[in-house]
């Protein structure tokens, strides 16, 4: 009974019109797979990389809205009624004696409120001088004290840094006769050597490779809302 049944299996064939892969086509169908896999792969991070720097670039833009429009309505604030008094200018350039050094002129506006940035070291005081400062290497300073303060005077005041990524501040100057504008790097002054307000601010942002540039228009008493 075993023989007959031994036979059956060793004489058993392969059915007809079934195929097997030989090695060599499984070895090719390896190779295919793996140059699929790494295209795949070198597609999937070379665009995590593009949506990464396109990502900083976005959160550069938004930040530098963000401070933009901090500066403008802090500067309207102190520019408009019933802040402004007559014949006071509401922005204007101040000798200031920060902390970090010398004297130096800095455009300085008053902000009777104060702001949400500052930090009192006691209950907050209104009547506050500020005044704006960009330090290279470490970014554009909000400079403030109250004038209500004991030691207004003498001290220097205080500061907060509004944003690392500020690496200079210029100046537009507008000429009435030629009907241009003219950029300057530092405040212009007059014959007497007084130091003359801009009408327009101009921050130059960077990060890594990134740069940026904004305008902030200063109003001044008398004038109409600036164009934009």
């Amino acid at each position: 009974m075993i023989k007959p049944v031994q036979s059956m299996i060793l004489c058993r064939k392969r059915p007809a019109g079934v195929a097997a892969f030989t090695l060599l086509e499984i070895l090719l169908s390896l190779a295919l797979v793996s140059m699929i896999f790494i295209a795949l792969t070198t597609f999937i991070f070379s665009m995590g990389e593009l949506w990464g720097h396109r990502s900083e670039s976005r959160i550069l833009d938004l930040h530098v809205r963000a401070v933009t429009r901090f500066l403008d309505q802090q500067l309207r604030i102190a520019s408009l009624p019933p802040e402004v008094q007559a014949g006071i200018p509401p922005v204007a350039p101040q000798q200031i004696r920060p902390l970090n050094g010398s004297s130096d002129n800095l455009l300085t506006f008053e902000l009777p409120a104060g702001s949400r940035l500052f930090n009192w070291p006691g209950p907050p005081l209104p009547d506050v001088i500020c005044s704006l400062q960009v330090r290279p290497g470490e970014g554009l300073f909000l400079l403030w004290h109250s004038k209500l303060e004991t030691h207004f005077s003498d001290d220097p005041p205080r500061e907060v840094l509004i944003t690392p990524f500020v690496t200079s501040m210029s100046y537009d100057y507008y000429n009435a006769e030629s009907k241009s504008w003219q950029t300057e790097t530092i405040l212009r002054t007059d014959s007497s050597n007084q130091a003359e307000t801009p009408q327009r601010l101009r921050l130059h942002f960077a990060y890594d490779k990134l740069t940026r540039e904004t305008l902030i228009t200063l109003i001044t008493p008398g004038q109409g809302l600036p164009d934009y």
